[in-house]
Order: structure tokens, then C-alpha cells, then sequence
């Protein structure tokens, strides 16, 4: 199994751009079983499932909460080197497992992912939690390699969720959020990070980091794996604009992140 080791200056560059490429972290043993797993969801999905068919007549697979009911995934999430790693790129000396999610672009899917940062997503709030994005497959620019604005998770705006795909779900309107400004048409504003990668290869990114990604217009799948985990002191956000998937009726507006769904997954 790959090391877990990393510098105070890869670490120092997590906390300043919000992204951090982390090549071969993880071994083959795991790729092999979380390929069997995929094939498992995608034959029987998960009750997370969010995917579609897309226009061209590829189709993308997303799902999420994977690790609830497949034991592959629970280990992978528990067990790989993710959870210490979480806590030294967060530097906190306690890690919550939050959530896990699928993205499977089949080839030629008309599908890209469109700028944006994920914490408006989901009903939580606090700091600090992280993603960890992994390739199962060869991914380059022309398959879907997802691209990031190097230092945005510092902005201080928390932008409005809007659907991924034509038809996707709508997201209901937050007055705390602000639209996302046009990257694209103010691309000589930012700095961006974007990697060819390697069944292994991992990208860890901070919530608030904006990112997006093309659709993926190779012969190739582009099956991305991420975990997200977070630190100490996270609570629970009952407010407009959130994944339905994420909601958790056990837990009130404001009361920490506790219970099965959320473990502790590592402690110093």
C-alpha cells in the first residue's frame, strides 16, 4: 500500500492554492477492488443514484453514500491511507469520514462538470473539510480532466448551486450565496491546476475550491472516486440550496455531525 508521507511544503501548498496533486498514492489492490465495486453499483445502484443519459448518447453515473452499503467502499473510505492523510493536509489531529461519491463519464458523454465549489452543496458548516478525487482510469483534458482556480477557496464567497446537466435537479435559491462569477471569460484573472493522471493518482482539494472540467470526448471511461472528510467541529445546516441526498433527519440546524453516517476515522 502507498505511503502517506508528504513535505511541509506540499502541505503549505494545499493551504495556499486549496489543491494539491498526489501522485500514486493509492495501490493497485484498492484500484482492482474499487473497479469490481463500480461494475457492482452501475449492474445495481446504490439509493444515492443521480445519473443520466447524455446528449450524444453517452451516459454519465453518479452516486453517492456508496460506502453505507458496499463493503469495498466502507473499507477503501475507513481503511486506505485517506483518513491520516486528511488529517495532516487539515492539520487537525481528529478526522470525520463525511461522505463518498461515484463519477463514472462513459466515452463521447457530452457531460462536463461545470465550474463551481461544493460546500453550497451540502448542508454543513464549519472548516475545515477536504475532498480527496480518485482516477481509476487514465484521465487527460480530452476525457474530463477537471481543472481548479488556484487560491479561490480564500475568496470568502460562497457561490449559488445549480444543476450539472440539462434536466439535472434545480437547487433552491440561497440568499447568503452570490452567483459564480464567468471563468471562463476571465480566465487571465486566475491561476489554474489541471493533471494528466494515472489509475492511482489522486487530487485532494479544500470544499470551497472552485473547479470544473470538460466533457469527457475520448474513447475512454473517466471513473473518478472521491471521499470527502473534515476535522473537528463541523455542524449541521438546515437551509435552502443543499443536496436532498445529504439531508439527515437526525441531526437539528446547528447540532455537530455525530452518529453512524459521520465516524471518526482517525485520531492522533
Amino acid at each position: 500500500m502507498s505511503g502517506t508521507q508528504v513535505s511541509q511544503e506540499q502541505i503549505d501548498t494545499f493551504q495556499k492554492d486549496g489543491v494539491l496533486f498526489l501522485p500514486g498514492l493509492i495501490a493497485s489492490d484498492w484500484i482492482d477492488r474499487l473497479r469490481t465495486a463500480i461494475e457492482r453499483d452501475i449492474a445495481d445502484p446504490a439509493p444515492c443514484f443521480h445519473g443520466y443519459q447524455v446528449e450524444g448518447g453517452g451516459r454519465f453515473h453518479g452516486n453517492m453514500r456508496l460506502w453505507e452499503t458496499d463493503p469495498d467502499f466502507e473499507d477503501y473510505c475507513l481503511h486506505s491511507p485517506l483518513p491520516q492523510m486528511a488529517a495532516t493536509l487539515l492539520r487537525v489531529e481528529e478526522v470525520q469520514l463525511y461522505y463518498d461519491q461515484l463519477f463514472v463519464k462513459e466515452p463521447e458523454s457530452n457531460a462536463p462538470t461545470r465550474w463551481h465549489h461544493d460546500q453550497p452543496y451540502w448542508p454543513v458548516r464549519g472548516d475545515p473539510i477536504l475532498s480527496f478525487w480518485l482516477a481509476l482510469d487514465d484521465v487527460t483534458r480530452d476525457s474530463g480532466a477537471l481543472e481548479f482556480v488556484q487560491g479561490s477557496h480564500r475568496w470568502g464567497d460562497w457561490f449559488q448551486p445549480e444543476p450539472f446537466a440539462e434536466g439535472g435537479s434545480e437547487y433552491a435559491r440561497n440568499p447568503d450565496y452570490i452567483d459564480i462569477p464567468d471563468i471562463e471569460a476571465f480566465r487571465g484573472r486566475h491561476e489554474f491546476a489541471s493533471w494528466n493522471l494515472v489509475p492511482g493518482d489522486v487530487i485532494a482539494f479544500h470544499a470551497l475550491t472552485v473547479h470544473g472540467g470538460p466533457a469527457n470526448e475520448s474513447d475512454r471511461r473517466r471513473r473518478g472516486y472521491t471521499v470527502r472528510y473534515c476535522g473537528p467541529g463541523m455542524t449541521y445546516y438546515d437551509g435552502p440550496g443543499t443536496s436532498p441526498f445529504l439531508a439527515d433527519k437526525d441531526l437539528a440546524h446547528g447540532a455537530p455531525l455525530t452518529g453512524d453516517r459521520y465516524p471518526i476515522v482517525w485520531q492522533v
